[in-house]
């Protein structure tokens, strides 16, 4: 079904891999004798064949695949071929993966097995079929080698659901108060000391080797989804620090990941590749993420909000260092000993203290700062001066002061792009809501999500706030269409009793529409991804202006007052 190169470490190697999805319907239906018989011809004993279609076939059909394989790569002179087979949910297909050094002779090996399996359901002779495979691969003239690069600089790779873009923004802007010339790849593209070089999608391996390219870089930052896991493979041999903020439903449904357990195993990648001499920074309230601490040859160095955390008691029991918040401190452990490093009211991103994903978010930073060898001041000095504005942090907790005729307005921008993303959202709304005002929210959503995500959107949203407005992000609809998405949109909101939910077709609009009813105390939110800078600039035309710490602050004590 499918025939994917990964350049690099992947869900199922260190190193690069063939990934070949492969439909073993006729297999998978066989009589239970017939695939006996094929498993004897394999050299395979006790295969227990199972009923047709049944979980054990599939089973048995890992094996059998396996096999074959390794027959293949065994007779076109590969002596040691390491081979994994995953079962899926569905009863006929089958994941193969193995290493590769040449591209070429790779593709090769994983065509004829594909080969061979189809002439097996055709009835074919396996010692032929495989005979005739291997001569192919042997006759496949030789190609290049992966295209993985070993880092030559100080290397932190960020991953997680919610907050990576976020703590790899505060991550290199830490590195850049050091005096670092700092590479940073992501999701919206290539940066070299903040100045945007490649826009685009970079958060898989050719960011990395974009990034790795530039002679001027002296210190990477590198933002790893799982798309770029799943579908290229990471583009470095290993990194000094990996970061991972927190695993949570997202994409889910997606390149054969179905469930939470699935993503997480995903996202353990990035610190299965951490060098042993370095550190594994882990969030200890996220139980998937901590238990990446089994997989990683790398020191744990764990984040947590609660000081009192056992897993942060295991840990520095071991040797391993934590970062926590004491009396409004964020604080360095290590063994016995503890180092202040700064108050939380001086961190502008955690809304002092107010937003509970970016305290972790800071958490991390700081973390990974340490543990990459920057200066303890200028850790300090890169949290105190990080901003939740356009500059620092574009598209990410946004907040502008918006004059109208009613007097000034709250709106805040987030891209939100799942059920704890815009539990946060909301979280983060309400902590700067002036008593007696209400919620408005922009929603929307890409068209990938499942029908399960984007109702669950729907009902907190409706839940939560107290005016809904959908505005359709139309660049990202992705095979869906503006009905279907209003339609589940609109199941959410209903199952908590609200019907009047209007529609817009972009962002914008629904964020004009929303500011237009909208009250001095009330604060007005927009799930923000396919329209930031038409956003930015009509509110520019608005005279909004980008909250200060000092303004942010203002808000949250007014928020915080008896009625």
């Amino acid at each position: 079904m499918e025939l994917r190169v990964l350049e690099g470490p992947n869900l199922y190697f260190p190193r690069a891999a063939v990934k070949l999805t492969v439909d073993v319907h006729a297999l998978a239906a066989a009589d239970e004798t017939e695939l006996r018989s094929l498993a004897a011809g394999l050299g395979l004993r006790s295969v227990r064949a199972g009923a047709p279609l049944s979980g054990f076939r599939q089973r048995a059909l890992v094996r059998v695949v396996t096999a074959v394989v390794r027959r293949v790569a065994r007779e076109s002179g590969t002596t040691r071929l390491g081979v994994r087979v995953r079962a899926t949910a569905d009863a006929d297909r089958l994941v193969v993966a193995f290493p590769w050094r040449d591209r070429a002779r790779a593709r090769a090996l994983g065509e004829q097995v594909v080969a061979v399996l189809d002439g097996l359901e055709g009835g074919g002779s396996l010692d032929d079929l495989v005979a005739a495979a291997a001569a192919a691969v042997r006759d496949t003239p030789r190609g290049p080698g992966p295209t993985t690069v070993r880092p030559r600089v100080p290397l932190v790779a960020v991953t997680g659901t919610n907050g990576k873009t976020t703590t790899s923004r505060m991550v290199a802007h830490i590195a850049r108060e050091a005096g670092h010339h700092v590479g940073w790849s992501s999701t919206d593209g290539v940066y070299v000391d903040g100045v945007l070089v490649e826009p685009g999608d970079y958060s898989g391996p050719s960011g990395a080797g974009q990034v790795l390219s530039r002679p001027e870089v002296d210190f990477a930052v590198t933002e790893t989804a799982r798309g770029g896991i799943l579908l290229k493979g990471i583009g470095v041999t290993s990194n000094d620090v990996s970061v991972v903020t927190n695993v949570t439903a997202d994409h889910l449904g997606l390149q054969g990941i179905d469930t939470v357990d699935q993503l997480a195993e995903v996202k353990a990648v990035v610190p299965s590749i951490t060098r042993r001499d370095g550190w594994a920074v882990l969030n200890a309230d996220d139980p998937r993420t901590l238990a990446m601490r089994t997989v990683t040859k790398a020191q744990p160095w764990l984040f947590s909000r609660d000081p009192d955390s056992p897993a942060l008691r295991e840990v520095l029991g071991a040797g391993g260092r934590a970062t926590t918040v004491i009396d409004g401190w964020i604080t360095v452990l290590e063994g016995r000993s503890s180092d202040l490093l700064v108050e939380l009211v001086d961190v502008p991103m955690t809304l002092g203290g107010l937003s509970r994903f970016n305290v972790e978010n800071a958490l991390a930073a700081a973390s990974a700062g340490l543990a990459a060898g920057l200066g303890r001041a200028h850790v300090v000095a890169g949290l105190r001066s990080f901003r939740p504005d356009a500059e620092h942090n574009p598209g990410r907790m946004n907040f502008f002061t918006v004059p109208t005729e009613r007097g000034d307005l709250c709106v805040v921008m987030d891209l939100a792009h799942n059920e704890a993303g815009l539990e946060a959202m909301v979280e983060i709304m309400r902590g700067v809501r002036a008593p007696g005002g209400r919620l408005l929210l922009g929603l929307g959503a890409v068209g990938d999500r499942t029908d399960e995500l984007l109702e669950a959107l729907g009902e907190i949203a409706a839940r939560d706030t107290d005016v809904v407005a959908i505005g359709h992000k139309q660049k990202y609809l992705r095979g869906r269409t503006v009905e279907e998405m209003d339609a589940l949109l609109r199941a959410g909101a209903e199952r908590v009793g609200v019907t009047d939910v209007a529609s817009y077709p972009t962002e914008l609009a629904s964020l004009q529409a929303l500011v237009a009813q909208a009250g001095p105390d009330d604060v007005v939110g927009l799930m923000c991804h396919a329209e930031r800078q038409e956003v930015y600039d009509w509110l520019a035309s608005l005279g909004a202006t980008p909250d200060s710490a000092e303004r942010l602050a203002a808000r949250v004590r007014r928020a915080a007052a008896p009625d």
